[in-house]
């Protein structure tokens, strides 16, 4: 594969998930970045190689943990991108302020190559979800200020956009006024976002390279806007993962959700797992000394699950 030609999206191989049919709606789903710690190795390529080790290992944790949650109430179709790295995403962010910049490139041509696969070839007339986390989402909102604004055909058939764990801000709105966020648990056409952050982020008023000024989100419990505390009781699952199997199980990790309007962020005194040192150190670098970015899904999991199923049916309701 040639490094200038985006991916033969008619090859099977060019998808992480690619369903059989079964479903009445699907979702389109975008990889958050997966291509860590290997972007920080002297030389490393800024955009990840499609069999990267470390890339082609995130997105099948990635698909576990967080793209599942749409399988039950639709079809699900992954591609494979060549992302920013990691490193290459600060560099980016430092020297313009904007990650738009590391994905008008090669991000950008192999998604919407995807897409156009995508509605020529598998769609076949059906709604569908757009959905994806951290550098994923931030391409979903790209394209819905981009590809879906010159592709109102399709657009007219979106049950709604997850962005979780990227900014939706005021000014983004404002922009593109054929964009709504959410109001609630089941409006559809709408655009459902949050950023996770533990208490300590939020006193200090930590760096977080994914809560820009302005932003907003909902509470994946109570499904509001405003400050009312959401306890863990009405957390319907998180996914936990084993240290030593690396196997997962859906329990509970006291995931509660209070939504921070000054900072636009989800608060939550969900207990964390350990990472190992050199993980937590450039995580705290990018998402401050208490992110729980990584678990934007996985404390809410069942609760997203549960509210997909929810908004499909409203969606197929008023059809």
């Amino acid at each position: 594969m040639k490094e200038s030609k985006a991916p033969d999206y008619a090859k099977k191989e060019c998808w992480q998930h690619f369903p059989e049919i079964t479903k009445d709606v699907d979702t389109f789903y975008i990889f958050a970045t997966d291509y860590i710690l290997a972007s920080f190795e002297e030389g490393a390529p800024d955009y990840a190689p499609l069999d990267n080790e470390e890339f082609l290992f995130g997105t099948k944790v990635e698909y576990r943990d967080h793209a599942s949650a749409y399988e039950d109430a639709t079809n699900v179709f992954a591609p494979y991108y060549r992302q920013s790295g990691l490193r290459y995403a600060g560099e980016v962010i430092k020297e313009t302020g904007n990650f738009d910049n590391a994905l008008l490139s090669l991000p950008y041509e192999d998604i919407t190559a995807a897409l156009d696969y995508y509605f020529e070839n598998c769609n076949g007339g059906r709604p569908f979800i757009l959905a994806g986390h951290s550098q994923g989402s931030a391409m979903v909102l790209l394209l819905l200020r981009t590809y879906f604004k010159d592709h109102p055909e399709y657009y007219a058939r979106m049950v709604a956009a997850y962005t979780i764990g990227y900014s939706v801000t005021n000014d983004y709105l404002e922009a593109n006024p054929h964009l709504k966020f959410t109001t609630g648990e089941t409006d559809t056409g709408v655009i459902i976002a949050w950023n996770t952050e533990g208490p300590e982020n939020v006193k200090t008023n930590a760096r977080n390279i994914v809560v820009l000024p302005g932003t907003r989100s909902i509470n994946p419990l109570n499904w509001k806007l405003d400050e009312t505390y959401a306890p863990a009781s009405m957390n319907l699952g998180s996914i936990i993962e084993d240290p030593k199997t690396g196997e997962t199980s859906i329990g509970d990790v006291g995931a509660d959700a209070q939504i921070n309007l000054a900072r636009g962020v989800v608060v939550t005194n969900a207990k964390t797992a350990p990472m190992p040192e050199e993980a937590a150190r450039i995580g705290a670098s990018f998402f401050g000394p208490d992110g729980r970015h990584a678990n934007d899904y996985t404390y809410y999991y069942n609760n997203i699950k549960a509210n997909v199923a929810k908004r499909v049916a409203a969606y197929m309701a008023n059809r």
